[in-house]
């Protein structure tokens, strides 16, 4: 009752800030701690859109708990580091952390309570008062640079500089993380310094730290065996309140391209200033999509928005130099090079998405995974300040560049593009042995031992992609090649159990079969990733209509997804399975293979089926409060998902630029455009009892089919939904 009440606390003091303000401060609506609890694995601190800071609290290390390095949940805060990830499923990052107190702290732990009633989240924004350690803190944060602010209250202020810490997966892994490290003082204001660390990637980093006033090393405490950083305690002048500022640059490239960021982007003390100039651009992202609706559903819809735009991170300093998958310093001709690609996860609807809301940022994404074939041979899978990581399977950055192609962006070279995913889909690399592959029509999970299924479905969507882009350039054979490659699927389908099944080399089906056994190549292993049988049958989002041939036809298609959703909720196999959340039956919602399965009913006459199962997902898993996600926001798809449904569509084929029409949630969304446009998206009648669908215009014209275009939203105009309290199939 007590965490019920808190949530309820915090939504009540977000919504009656915004009603004081009634000024366009879209920022006002970001709720940075919807997330944070549970395994939402968002963090709450400050950050600039697309920038390479996070800087943020940290609760614990060590376990999946904490792979943003914070828990709602707890009562004690480690310190604040610069760097995070957002919503991932693996820690990593949380360099450099500071912990500011007053005298001792309790139990000669470094760590304080904090009073959750004073923690603040928003855009660009974060403050907290520490219990024990007698210190306000605020936090903001420019693209490059973190800015801390702590009001010391009572005694000699002090702060623990830990370079040792990080987010690992075990606490042994804390003390064996750090490479090597080097640090040194040029002055009694400024710390420099670079690590050396491995975790989920190998990496570097430099920092430049700066104070606004003179410290002191007070003591430096032991180094625990394996460890090759430094902890220090950090003293400064003061006896009651007292004000002390820091500072912080990183680069990946060297401590002189962190030296530039803090002048340039962050060149003075001033917080507020900064702090504006940071909401300000927050302000210009979220503005782009003008939401009329209640209190609850714009801070649910705005703080998706800002979810989606903290990542892919641009790693590079400001003169456009970033460190490269081989560890070697490149230049980018355009000054960006982004990484923290979830590829698994976000091509299914955050990428279409930025196509929409971000445009300008598209071409510099493409150039990025571009420039990394170059390096690597093969195109991002998941990659992390720019190093990949081979996390999860399929190469989608092919359909992120197909999309982008087909929907006429340009700002890349085009043949190099085509090169990069033909040669990612014929030329074999970790998780895609193409061989196999072709030999046998399917990956045989008697040679590929686990998740034989699941690549042979993501793989064949891929190469749906590149059939794709073949065919727009005039490249027949290869097209040819690749869509025939495209119909793999067909090859588990059992026509008996009408689901995907696993397949030795001699084309025996695995007995026994369990459609219901969880999957997890990293501790169960299993045909499937991350999932069974029932989650990744539906997983052909390029061709649905010959899924439903195989099925039997269109009625027993939808019979199928009826029990899919209708089906008992338990779930079974050892092994991690915290990653098969949201369940309404076996429909994972908190897991990215399920979420254009809802959509799917449309491709069989039941839109309404469609439309109330949207409905019920918005309904119990995205909910203003902490634990308001029920699953990992994995760098924005969660949020994505949220974002195209609220509108009342969503890319079941992420590459592309269709659109499937469900419905609408918001009863009016308003997109700025480039060029000066606007696209109108208007729910007529919307209201808890009336989640149907009655019909559909586009610029007064009747919508008969099932879908409107991209290039239908890019050119403006008005997309309105009638909405009804009873079923209602359009043809």
């Amino acid at each position: 009752m007590k965490k019920q009440l808190c949530n309820f606390f915090l939504l009540l003091t977000f919504c009656s800030c915004i009603v004081e303000q009634k000024v366009e401060d879209y920022s006002l609506y970001v709720n940075p701690l919807i997330g944070n609890a549970d395994n939402g694995h968002t963090f709450p601190g400050a950050c600039a859109p697309f920038g390479l800071i996070q800087v943020s609290p940290e609760s614990g290390t060590g376990s999946w708990r904490y792979c943003s390095g914070f828990n709602y949940d707890d009562d004690f805060i480690d310190g604040f580091t610069q760097t995070h990830l957002n919503g991932t499923g693996l820690p990593d990052l949380g360099d450099v952390l500071m912990l500011p107190y007053c005298g001792k702290l309790p139990d000669s732990l470094y760590r304080s309570r904090y009073n959750k009633e004073t923690q603040k989240a928003s855009a660009g924004y974060y403050s907290v008062d520490l219990t024990d350690a007698h210190v306000g803190v605020e936090l903001t944060a420019t693209s490059r640079t973190a800015f801390h602010k702590y009001l010391f209250k009572d005694g000699t202020p002090r702060i623990l500089l830990d370079l040792q810490r990080g987010l690992v997966n075990d606490m042994e892994r804390l003390h064996t993380h750090v490479l090597n490290a080097n640090i040194s003082m040029p002055d009694d204001y400024t710390i420099i310094g670079n690590n050396e660390v491995t975790e989920w990637v190998q990496r570097q980093y430099f920092y430049v730290i700066k104070f606004d006033k003179p410290y002191k090393v007070e003591e430096e405490l032991p180094i625990q065996e394996g460890e090759k950083a430094k902890r220090l305690i950090l003293s400064f002048d003061g006896d009651g309140e007292t004000v002390v500022q820091a500072k912080v640059a990183i680069s990946s490239v060297s401590i002189e391209g962190a030296l530039v960021s803090l002048e340039k982007e962050n060149p003075d003390w001033n917080f507020e200033s900064v702090r504006q100039a940071t909401v300000n651009q927050w302000n210009e992202l979220l503005s782009r999509a003008q939401v009329s609706g209640t209190e609850v559903e714009k801070i649910n819809f705005y703080t998706s928005m800002y979810h989606l735009f903290i990542q892919p991170n641009n790693i590079a300093d400001l003169d456009g130099k970033y460190r490269g998958a081989d560890d070697k310093v490149y230049t980018s001709p355009t000054g960006a090079y982004y990484s923290t690609f979830s590829l698994w996860d976000t091509y299914r609807a955050a990428h279409p998405l930025y196509t929409i809301l971000a445009p300008e940022r598209v071409d510099g994404m493409v150039q990025s995974m571009i420039a990394h074939y170059k390096v690597k041979g093969a195109l991002p899978i998941w990659t992390l300040w720019g190093k990949e990581n081979y996390c999860m399977i399929g190469n989608h950055s092919i359909p992120v560049i197909v999309d982008a192609y087909l929907k006429g962006f340009r700002g890349f070279n085009v043949e190099d593009a085509y090169e990069a995913i033909k040669g990612s889909s014929v030329v074999s690399h970790l998780n895609s042995d193409w061989e196999t592959y072709n030999k046998y029509g399917y990956y045989p999970f008697d040679i590929i031992n686990v998740e034989s299924i699941s690549r042979t479905l993501e793989s064949g969507y891929d190469d749906y992609c590149v059939s794709q882009m073949a065919k727009a350039l005039g490249k027949m054979d290869d097209y040819e090649y690749f869509k025939k490659r495209s119909e793999f699927y067909k090859n588990l389908f059992d026509p008996q159990t009408k689901l995907m099944r696993g397949k030795d080399s001699n084309g025996k089906w695995r007995t026994p079969f369990n459609p219901l056994l969880l999957s997890h190549a990293s501790t169960s292993g299993g045909d499937y990733t991350e999932g069974n049988a029932w989650q990744y049958t539906w997983h052909v989002q390029h061709d649905v209509p010959g899924l439903i041939d195989l099925m039997g036809g269109k009625e027993i298609f939808a019979d199928r997804i009826d029990s899919l959703f209708l089906m008992d909720d338990c779930i079974e196999g050892e092994g991690f399975v915290s990653d098969v959340t949201g369940l309404i039956g076996q429909y994972a919602h908190g897991n990215e293979p399920s979420h254009h399965v809802a959509y799917l009913y449309s491709y069989a006459d039941r839109k309404d089926k469609t439309q109330a199962c949207i409905r019920d997902i918005f309904d119990r898993f995205y909910l203003p409060k902490p634990d308001g996600l029920c699953g990992n926001d994995d760098c924005g798809q969660m949020s994505a998902w949220y974002l195209f449904s609220a509108m009342g569509f969503y890319p079941v084929n992420p590459a592309g630029g269709e659109y499937i029409l469900g419905a609408p949630q918001i009863a009016k969304v308003v997109l700025t455009l480039p060029d000066n446009k606007t696209f109108l998206i208007e729910a007529k009648g919307l209201s808890k009892e009336n989640k149907y669908v009655k019909s559909v215009t586009l610029n007064g014209e009747a919508v008969e089919g099932l879908s409107i275009h991209h290039n239908d939203i890019m050119k403006g105009g008005t997309l309105v939904f009638t909405m009804t309290n009873q079923p209602y199939n359009m043809n």
